[in-house]
């Protein structure tokens, strides 16, 4: 029971699936080779697929799972970007769910807890927002 209360906490620690795909502090060094401790950064580039229905935001995971993330994989952002063009019922799904860099404070609660606390190039597990359910890809961060 102690591993499952662990994957409980935060989305800030960077633990759990969201880390799939790579280790967190050698995927986010930038400036001076000095690691950015998932959390610490100002901004963040990424890209999501939003449904309002939990069962179909699971099928597109699970179709991550089986063609990158289970074999160790990370996500190309163009394969994420097809996924995100025919599945996500946000409008940013005709852009491949590309929601460009934003800051810190712009987007609420629960998503941006995840799109500051995924590793470059890692994929979240689904989670829940306001807005319906979700799947972020981090493509960056900055500052």
């Amino acid at each position: 029971m102690g591993k499952d209360a662990k994957k409980k906490e935060p989305a800030g620690k960077g633990k759990g699936k969201q880390a799939a795909g790579g280790s967190d502090e050698g995927a986010s060094k930038e400036k001076g080779g000095k690691a950015d401790k998932l959390g610490t950064c100002s901004f963040v580039k990424a890209r999501h697929i939003l449904s309002e229905k939990q069962g179909k935001i699971n099928e597109v995971y699970q179709k991550l799972r089986e063609g990158w993330l289970d074999n160790g994989d990370k996500v190309p952002p163009a394969e994420f970007g097809k996924l995100a063009a025919q599945y996500s019922e946000c409008s940013s799904g005709k852009k491949g769910g590309d929601l460009g860099w934003f800051p810190r404070g712009k987007m609420a609660g629960p998503f941006q807890d995840v799109a500051f606390a995924t590793a470059i190039g890692a994929t979240s597990a689904p989670f829940k927002s306001t807005h319906g359910y979700h799947i972020i890809l981090c493509e960056g961060r900055r500052g």
